[in-house]
């Protein structure tokens, strides 16, 4: 078994092949175990022994009015994955559309009037980010890839917010010492964000029409910090 694990929740198969590939090199190791919660229900035994786990992002969203059995079946999973990290029995890097189950399982409000297309964007580390051990060491701002038609309005309940920007004020938060979430992605290179925007081209995250455009601006962006943060996340609880 590998020391780290990625939860995939997306229904894109080739999709999720490639965020778990771009998971594996963010991490800087070879082998990350994963789980896909649309085909395997999640037993909490099954994280013993992982000293890290990452979850991917979706095309779900927790504000959707009509949901399937089984995204709501995934969230229940992610609720119960959010509760073994605020005990502190696993450290998880939640990000993407599981920043919003965490977010409403706080009791904090999820809102569809701050989202962001498929872009670079810079985000600012906040005074509690700079002390944090993962956030710390990237320094006042970093430039991450966004794309969310969602966000939690406010730091929720519990939470510490830990990056912000004005577009999506809250961009990062830790619960306790064992639980990240993050509204952008942190494990892409511009190739990887490049390449899987081709399987949501239609889905609402960027005008269709202006596909190419968009993904020129993708691959001309400088991200190198989702990784490192990653890197420090595990590293942190290795």
């Amino acid at each position: 078994m590998a020391s780290l694990l990625y939860v995939c929740v997306r229904p894109e198969i080739g999709a999720a092949d490639a965020e778990h590939a771009s998971f594996r090199r963010a991490l800087g190791v070879d082998v990350v175990d994963r789980l896909d919660l649309l085909q395997t229900p999640l037993h909490i035994e099954r994280l013993r022994g992982y000293r890290g786990i990452v979850v991917g992002g979706s095309p779900f969203n927790v504000s959707d009015t009509v949901k399937t059995a089984e995204q709501l079946r995934v969230e229940a999973d992610l609720r119960t994955l959010a509760d073994a990290a605020m005990a502190a029995e696993v450290a998880v890097f939640f990000t993407c559309f599981s920043i919003g189950v965490v977010t409403r399982m706080l009791g904090g409000e999820v809102v569809t009037d701050t989202p962001e297309p498929a872009s670079a964007t810079v985000i600012d580390t906040t005074a509690a980010g700079a002390a944090d051990p993962v956030f710390g060491p990237s320094g006042s701002a970093l430039t991450v890839f966004t794309a969310h038609k969602e966000s939690a309005a406010s730091t929720p309940p519990g939470a510490v917010l830990l990056a912000t920007n004005e577009a999506c004020p809250v961009q990062a938060y830790r619960v306790g010492t064992h639980l990240y979430a993050a509204q952008f992605h942190p494990e892409p290179t511009p190739r990887d964000f490049a390449d899987r925007m081709t399987f949501y081209r239609t889905t609402g995250y960027f005008d269709p029409d202006e596909f190419d455009a968009v993904q020129q601006q993708v691959l001309a962006a400088s991200v190198t910090e989702g990784a490192a943060l990653l890197r420090r996340f595990a590293e942190t609880f290795a």
